[in-house]
């Protein structure tokens, strides 16, 4: 890089390379001028000779000076040139850097503006996720409550029912609490099924025997005794059984235990004069007498051999509905003289209450006839006093109409 003046030229510029070759010439001129004084001395022609060569050079530094003045000139017009087009570039390119910027900055904006419109779509969506789920959340830990208080409430029911379950075992595991306890399932039963003065509870009978309950129904077929009876020992056992062999032993002792009971029903509760031909044992559990009419149906067939019919709690309560019906229609038949009394003197009431109400018709005809002879009389009047009101003496006729209603009957007047 070679500098002149204020402007800066490359070594592969062709001005710089001129210049750089018109200081050589110098130079050798210079040279050949030193050389040529010292040898001035030698010869006057080597003196005209350089002379001639230095007219000549001078012509030619002449040449060389306007060449550089020209090179100059052309340098600094490419220098003015370069400079108005790195000055355009630079234009060009500060127009194109701010258009870019101009752009980059809209689009910046966009994104900007893009960015908080998803940030705050984002924070909705989150907003309504953290809410939902905030829902979800307490409706889930109510509903949690909720079933833990049930929880808790079954707990308390089945601790209820555990106890339950013991002094139901402890009940049944003594055979005079067993008893009661059949006993009190009957009495409950028979109190909600008929009424009060249509059985007796624990009555003695004529030879002796106690009955836990006694229906008065009427002949036939008489008073019949239900006796409650639980063979619960060898129902246990048949619960019990894991083996056939041991089923079916338990089983003979189910059917040993209840036809014991059918037998003792039978002797003791079955009095020819003084109670039906039949009596009803009840068994307070379904489970035995469902296990009696599948497995053990000859043993059921033996009590109607002996009279003697199997209930449970739930066919007890519709044989005691069908007791009910009988002693309905029974003291409907006590009854019937007393209901046909009632029947006619029902009749006569209504009898007489037609023949008022004849009378009472015939009055209120008579009522309506004197009634409207009223209105008439006083419609005719108010015509007369009309009349009456505007002079009108020539339209006054007598009084020939018969329809007029006398203020007094006739036999008043006689009498007066």
């Amino acid at each position: 890089m070679i500098q002149i003046g204020d402007n800066s030229y490359a070594f592969d510029d062709p001005l710089a390379i001129g210049a750089l070759i018109g200081a050589v010439v110098i130079l050798l001129i210079l040279i050949l001028l030193i050389t040529t004084v010292r040898r001035a001395g030698r010869s006057a022609e080597t003196v005209q000779y350089v002379a001639g060569q230095l007219g000549r050079l001078s012509g030619d530094m002449q040449a060389l000076g306007q060449g550089q003045h020209q090179l100059a000139g052309n340098i600094q017009t490419v220098s003015d040139a370069q400079a108005n087009a790195q000055v355009q570039v630079i234009q060009t390119m500060e127009a194109r850097l701010a258009e870019v910027q101009t752009q980059m900055a809209e689009k910046l904006a966009d994104n900007a503006l893009k960015s908080a419109r998803s940030l705050s779509d984002m924070q909705e969506r989150m907003k309504d996720t953290l809410s939902g789920s905030s829902e979800k959340t307490t409706k889930s830990l109510t509903e949690l409550q909720e079933r833990l208080a049930t929880i808790d409430k079954a707990q308390t029911n089945i601790e209820k029912l555990s106890g339950d379950v013991l002094s139901l075992q402890d009940i049944l595991s003594n055979k005079q609490r067993r008893g009661m306890f059949g006993e009190i399932q009957l009495n409950d039963i028979v109190s909600k099924a008929l009424p009060a003065d249509s059985y007796t509870l624990q009555t003695t009978l004529s030879n002796g025997k106690r009955a836990d309950c006694l229906v008065k129904l009427p002949n036939p077929p008489g008073p019949i005794v239900i006796d409650a009876k639980f063979p619960f020992e060898a129902y246990e056992q048949l619960a019990a059984a894991d083996t056939p062999d041991r089923q079916k032993a338990a089983l003979r002792e189910l059917a040993v235990a209840v036809r014991k009971h059918i037998k003792d029903i039978s002797e003791r509760y079955i009095i020819e004069g003084e109670t039906a031909d039949g009596a009803i044992m009840f068994l307070p559990s379904e489970a035995v007498y469902a296990e009696l009419h599948s497995r053990l149906p000859e043993v059921v067939r033996d009590g109607f051999n002996a009279r003697v019919w199997i209930v449970s709690p739930t066919t007890c309560m519709a044989t005691l509905n069908t007791m009910r019906a009988i002693l309905k229609d029974a003291r409907m038949r006590e009854h019937t003289a007393e209901i046909r009394k009632s029947l006619r003197q029902l009749h006569r009431d209504v009898e007489i209450i037609g023949e008022k109400a004849g009378k009472l018709e015939t009055h209120l005809r008579q009522a309506g006839d004197d009634v409207s002879g009223v209105i008439t009389a006083a419609t005719r009047a108010g015509k007369r006093a009309d009349r009456l009101d505007n002079f009108d003496f020539e339209e006054l006729s007598p009084e020939t109409d018969p329809k007029v209603v006398p203020l007094a009957s006739p036999q008043g007047q006689s009498q007066k």
